[in-house]
């Protein structure tokens, strides 16, 4: 059998993401702070891009409101929001740049990128630096008489700690690490448990909790201690009543254990965790004047762009003919306003985009602006992307880590989308709303008689909304809610 090469011309279509594509698609799914990190290390890549001082004065008419000095897009913006279509890979990038017209026509304020001037959290909120469990635990630890080898092992001890102050470590791999008795580390453990926090470097809830009981004093109240130590499983139950017939008391007796118990802190350590609180910034102000909502994409806080006149002065003076030197001078600066000027338009284009995505959601949930959660109404992606004729992919991206500011609170964009639950008249009702009702309705119980899960499906059903009994579970545990035998007070 013979070999040969031959040619044969083939034609099939397929699809092409384009660098200038791939950046839109990325820009499109930042959050606000990658976003803004993205901007400012494009620039720092970037010379032919700057930003505009605040004290340039802009275009755009800033208008007062009640939320803030907030700006509000301009009616020349709106019209453009109308015609923006989603982009596409075809022709993107492929155009031919004319360094003719982009020379001569090019202005000094060049494309820009607007933003306003909203009320931001104060410093004070967000600088703020607060002593770990760590450090509180070895400044105490330098108070106390240690010799060397003991604070050796206690800063092992106390560096083993996880973040609700438990011991993660045995006593055995401590020494070892340390190279001393397994009894000394324990001896050191003893001392490191009577710092405070109370509780703190205990190996498990029961050792926690036996600690804090004798720091507050209650070591002689036998009944206490044997409650912790032997019946840990039915105080959590709940289960008074079989506390006290096996241990003979009364259950008066055992009523007043549990009191002292239930202040007992079972995460000593959780309030040094070091938790960073982040103030959500909203990437859209949705605000009611008269009987319309208004959408302001909000753009504070953004590097307002534009692309560097000085490298167009540098342009014009190359000329168009000139030797090797000029040519690579003349591409690499092609090459920068060509990525420069693909940045900026991502960006509008983002802003856009999400401005359209949060039109069509005020005009779906207008009653829950107006009304409340009770009227949120079911919404899924294809409705939105129907809407503003774009792909479910692409308001999937716009969603996503992107925040509302409206009447009602801050949301997170994609939670007016959820599923829909039937009701009894054949009308539909977000889930949302049914777990409203189900936390109103246990916020409303008797704590001494909790609803079950049961009782709670038939009080639905009597206001029209029929689920099964596992679906209410399902939402229960999805708000964090106990069932109603961890739920219910005896006293």
């Amino acid at each position: 059998m013979a070999f040969e090469l031959k040619q044969n011309l083939k034609l099939s279509q397929q699809l092409i993401m384009t660098p200038q594509l791939q950046q839109a698609i990325k820009l499109l799914q930042l959050s606000r702070m990658e976003l803004v990190e993205t901007i400012n290390q494009e620039m720092e890549e970037n010379p032919l891009l700057e930003e505009i001082a605040a004290d340039e004065g802009g275009d755009e008419e800033i208008v007062p409101d009640v939320e803030g000095d907030l700006q509000p897009i301009e009616s020349a913006d709106v019209k453009l929001l109308q015609k923006t279509e989603e982009l596409t890979g075809e022709g993107d990038g492929r155009e031919e740049f004319d360094w003719n017209n982009y020379l001569e026509d090019y202005g000094p304020v060049g494309v820009t990128y607007g933003r306003q001037d909203a009320e931001a959290p104060t410093w004070d909120n967000i600088l703020c630096e607060s002593q770990t469990l760590a450090e509180y635990l070895m400044w105490q630890m330098k108070l106390s008489p240690l010799d060397e080898d003991e604070i050796r092992v206690g800063t092992q001890i106390i560096g083993n700690l996880d973040q609700n102050g438990y011991l993660c470590a045995t006593t055995a791999e401590i020494a070892a690490l340390e190279n001393v008795g397994e009894e000394f580390a324990e001896s050191v453990l003893r001392k490191i448990q009577e710092f405070d926090p109370p509780g703190i470097a205990a190996r498990n809830l029961q050792e926690c909790l036996l600690i804090q009981a004798r720091m507050m004093g209650v070591k002689r109240n036998h009944l206490v201690e044997t409650i912790i130590s032997e019946h840990l499983k039915d105080l959590e139950l709940k289960n008074y009543l079989q506390i006290a017939r096996k241990l003979k008391v009364p259950l008066r007796e055992v009523e007043k254990a549990v009191l002292i118990i239930s202040s007992m802190d079972p995460r000593p350590g959780s309030i040094y965790a070091e938790e960073k609180t982040q103030a959500i910034i909203p990437d859209v102000y949705v605000v009611k004047s008269g009987d319309e909502y208004k959408i302001i994409v909000n753009d504070d806080g953004l590097p307002r762009l534009r692309i560097s006149n000085f490298y167009r002065e540098i342009m014009a003076g190359l000329g168009t003919h000139g030797n090797n030197e000029q040519e690579n001078g003349k591409k690499y600066i092609r090459e920068k306003v060509q990525a420069a000027t693909w940045l900026i338009k991502s960006i509008q284009q983002r802003q856009k985009t999400i401005y359209k995505v949060a039109e069509s959601i005020v005009k779906y949930q207008r009653d829950f602006f107006d009304k409340g959660i009770n009227y949120l109404k079911p919404l899924v992606l294809r409705d939105v992307a129907h809407d503003v004729e774009m792909h479910e992919s692409t308001i999937s991206r716009v969603v996503n880590n992107k925040y509302m500011h409206t009447p009602r609170g801050i949301f997170e964009m994609k939670y007016f989308f959820g599923s829909s639950i039937q009701r009894v008249s054949g009308e539909t009702i977000a889930s949302k709303s049914v777990k409203e009702e189900i936390k109103k309705i246990i916020g409303q119980e008797n704590p001494k008689k909790p609803y079950s899960d049961c009782e709670i499906v038939n009080m639905l059903k009597e206001g029209g909304i029929d689920i099964a009994r596992r679906t209410v579970a399902k939402y229960r545990e999805m708000m964090g809610i106990l069932p109603s035998s961890k739920r219910k007070k005896y006293f």
